[in-house]
């Protein structure tokens, strides 16, 4: 009993209070790790829309993007896939520590890169008139206005999506059946960009490659163990001794 207590003298305040509470469904070890990949992801993505707001941006389109139609419809897809993001990650989140931190190193490489290719290729393409009153059409005007027409290759929408699948395609816990739903969705993601012109056609291939090189990476390579050890020393100051 002693030892005990001395253990719950090491975890801090906000350690307690975690582990009854957020920490049921996001293990302590990982979450701010966890945090990282969706802040770096934002920092780059709208960091290099301000750096790169004056450059000259390039359209990479083809006669494949410009014979595709035109189907706001496929905006639900688009915009479901951010919960889509969230249940993976954490669910990737919850599993062995190890493969965790070789899955986020390889995340946040991922968006490195991106930013490198944001920075020395902007890019830019014609988005079509959305008409109508229906919330498609809502929803789509919404996201024209928010999300400039910038940044588009590689399509991060295409790389988190398959981020969330490869992340748990050899995990043996997780069921076959979710695996496969979430191969499905992550193409119907791919779909979705270039239904709504989000993408080009080449976005989508950029952005799987770079995903599935970036994991390679990071569980190929020893690069993982130095991220997880910069974790523990972060996880001790916010949480304490374990």
């Amino acid at each position: 009993m002693r030892d005990k207590r001395d253990n719950m003298k090491d975890k801090t305040g906000f350690a307690i209070w975690y582990e009854k509470t957020v920490g049921k469904l996001i293990p302590k070890q990982t979450v701010i790790s966890l945090i990282l990949c969706f802040v770096l992801n934002s920092v780059i993505y709208t960091g290099t829309q301000i750096l790169m707001k004056n450059a000259k941006h390039y359209d990479l389109s083809t006669k494949f993007d410009k014979e595709l139609p035109f189907v706001k419809e496929w905006i639900y897809v688009y915009l479901i896939c951010f919960a889509f993001w969230a249940v993976n990650y954490i669910m990737i989140s919850r599993t062995k520590n190890e493969h965790w931190y070789k899955f986020a190193t390889g995340d946040y490489l991922s968006r490195i890169i991106c930013g490198v290719f944001f920075i020395l290729l902007p890019t830019t393409n014609a988005r079509p008139e959305v008409t109508g009153n229906g919330l498609s059409s809502i929803l789509m005007r919404f996201i024209y206005t928010v999300d400039p027409a910038t940044d588009l290759f590689p399509s991060i929408h295409c790389l988190v999506s398959w981020m969330c699948f490869i992340g748990i395609r050899k995990q043996k816990h997780i069921p076959a059946w979710y695996k496969a739903f979430s191969a499905v969705f992550a193409i119907m993601v791919f779909a979705s960009t270039q239904f709504t012109k989000q993408h080009y056609i080449v976005d989508v291939f950029a952005g799987v490659a770079i995903a599935e090189l970036s994991y390679f990476i990071g569980t190929h390579t020893d690069l993982y163990k130095k991220i997880w050890k910069m974790f523990d020393k972060v996880n001790y100051i916010v949480f304490g001794r374990e």
